[in-house]
């Protein structure tokens, strides 16, 4: 019987993809479902799908963002800087090493770099868009530093692209987004949907 394959639409530096990283593996392994990695463009993604970056965002949005954040972190017990020291950052570097990473060592091993870099900036206060960074983070995953060579090439960029490009025609419009056969689950805030989708 195949597996449920479920599509993981997320930005690096996406705080709501740090808040339900690790509970989506969670479910993911509970039902058995298989996870293909993609991390993508925001900033590609927002102008397309009527989003808008946070710093443009009405002052009200903002300021009931961090009211969410703490309640979420709160009720998780997850650690949580609601203005660490590098953010906002770019996530193109970090996304293209995950990619590259995935494509090496499986979506297990690039699941679990994911939850590192989205520590790093959440938990950790740690500069994702610096190559040094990165390289510390696939050490301490135990992965070679030579990833980092190889996410900066022209197939791992297309790669990137080309996820960006998938979610926009699963009608992907934020992070974290989950897709089941074409199903959109959007944040996460649904996840206890996506585990009902996966064990339907």
């Amino acid at each position: 019987m195949a597996r449920i394959v479920v599509d993981y639409y997320f930005a690096p530096q996406s705080p709501w993809t740090y808040l339900g990283h690790a509970r989506f593996q969670a479910i993911a392994a509970r039902s058995g479902a298989a996870i293909r990695v993609r991390p993508v463009d925001l900033g590609k993604i927002f102008p397309l799908t009527g989003g808008l970056p946070l710093p443009q965002r009405a002052p009200a949005r903002q300021a009931y963002r961090l009211v969410e954040l703490k309640r979420w972190a709160d009720a998780l017990g997850l650690p949580l800087h609601l203005h660490p020291s590098f953010f906002p950052v770019p996530g193109d570097a970090a996304a293209r090493l995950i990619l590259a990473v995935d494509a090496a060592h499986g979506s297990d091993v690039a699941m679990d770099l994911s939850g590192r870099v989205l520590r790093a900036v959440w938990a950790e206060q740690r500069n994702i868009n610096d190559a040094a960074t990165l390289a510390a983070l696939l050490s301490e995953a135990g992965l070679p530093v030579d990833a980092l060579a190889v996410a900066g090439t022209p197939p791992v960029q297309q790669r990137y692209e080309e996820a960006t490009q998938q979610a926009l025609q699963a009608g992907v419009f934020g992070a974290p987004s989950y897709v089941v056969d074409g199903e959109l689950f959007w944040g996460q805030d649904r996840l206890d949907f996506l585990e009902r989708r996966l064990q339907a």
